[in-house]
């Protein structure tokens, strides 16, 4: 019996990944709770496990006295001196009180125990792998759904996308295979719980790292994200190297790079801009694709006002104020937009910017307007 006991720990630190000393650490104590139900034994066992015979033992711990009250606890100087002539007072003695049919009861009371502690360890395993890739990218496939999540398996356990972290533009099916963001990973009574994300800006961080191979390298940063998911993204890098073309980067050849990662989010458009610690050109830069004529810096409100060309206050803005909204998420600074006209009437417009505007404002007056849209 012993020896199969040990060869079945072996086997769950080979198959499910468990440090072997905490399956012993479990079977010990569980051997010692059944040795002291079944025979009403006091605190002071210990057992012994030697894997290299199969055996198990079982020891009482006893103090050495002159006269004995307790034969549990304690054991006369007389009795001890006959198992070896060197003990003396106050002595610890180690007595074997193994009984005959301890394996078999042992094992009926332990199995529970230790059924329960390789569950604990199993799950603290699947924890430490699971938590070590928090705000990580990984590709699940999904099992269920129901109103509140879906349910996405990533090899050893069942992940949760809540419904406010799937993108409403996007709709999931049993089998799917998809690319998700591991935002928390909690240790739960009932196991490791990880909880994961399709609208996060990490997400997209997370796939310019993997498609861009200058971001991994580190030659290119990403600055910051502003991310509407589903729908529209920006993005901001930078390179220390001023001979390397950050936005190109990501963008790839023929827009192929940037092109992938809109495939993996299903057609959300995403801009990819220049990075400056200059305000003026980040926030020139942030409101691509539209035209800035001047940007009026506020240092102490963090706030800037930008002037645009009449034709182009409508792309500036973005649909429902979206690309202005994502201008200031991306850059961290208040935007307030003003047409030429409006600028020009409240004073804000040199005349020397005015002027240089003027050719470039008529060759753009005959284009439908729908461009900008």
């Amino acid at each position: 019996m012993s020896s199969q006991l040990f060869d079945a720990i072996d086997y769950l630190e080979k198959e499910k990944g468990i440090d072997k000393d905490i399956l012993l650490e479990a079977l010990e104590a569980a051997l010692i709770s059944a040795y002291k139900k079944n025979f009403k034994s006091a605190n002071n066992v210990r057992v012994d496990l030697d894997e290299e015979h199969g055996s198990m033992r079982v020891y009482a711990r006893k103090t050495v006295v002159e006269e004995t009250d307790d034969p549990q606890q304690e054991i006369s100087l007389d009795e001890a001196k006959e198992i070896d002539p060197n003990y003396e007072l106050d002595d610890i003695i180690e007595v074997e009180v193994t009984p005959k049919d301890f394996g078999r009861i042992a094992a009926q009371a332990a199995k529970q125990v230790v059924t329960q502690r390789v569950r604990e360890a199993e799950r603290g395993v699947i924890f430490n792998e699971y938590v070590e890739r928090e705000e990580d990218v990984m590709t699940g496939i999904i099992q269920r759904k129901d109103p509140r999540f879906v349910y996405v398996h990533l090899g050893k356990v069942e992940a949760k996308l809540a419904a406010s972290e799937q993108m409403p533009t996007e709709e999931y099916h049993v089998h799917d295979r998809i690319k998700v963001f591991v935002t928390k990973v909690e240790s739960t009574s009932k196991g490791p719980q990880i909880y994961i994300s399709r609208t996060h800006p990490g997400l997209l961080k997370r796939l310019f790292e993997m498609e861009v191979p200058e971001i991994y390298d580190g030659v290119v940063e990403i600055k910051s994200v502003a991310r509407e998911a589903g729908d529209r993204s920006k993005i901001s890098v930078h390179a220390e190297d001023p001979e390397v073309d950050a936005v190109g980067s990501c963008v790839g050849q023929k827009g192929q790079r940037v092109q992938a990662i809109v495939n993996e989010l299903k057609g959300e458009k995403i801009d990819v801009v220049e990075w400056s610690e200059d305000p003026v050109v980040f926030v020139t830069n942030a409101l691509s694709p539209s035209k800035v004529l001047e940007v009026i810096v506020d240092e102490e409100e963090k706030a800037t006002t930008v002037i645009v060309p009449d034709y182009q206050l409508s792309l500036a803005i973005g649909k429902r104020g979206q690309n202005a909204r994502l201008a200031a998420k991306l850059t961290g600074w208040k935007i307030d937009i003003k047409s030429e006209s409006e600028a020009r009437e409240e004073g804000l417009l040199s005349d020397d910017v005015d002027e240089e505007n003027t050719n470039e404002e008529s060759a753009y007056s005959d284009i439908d307007g729908d461009l900008f849209e």
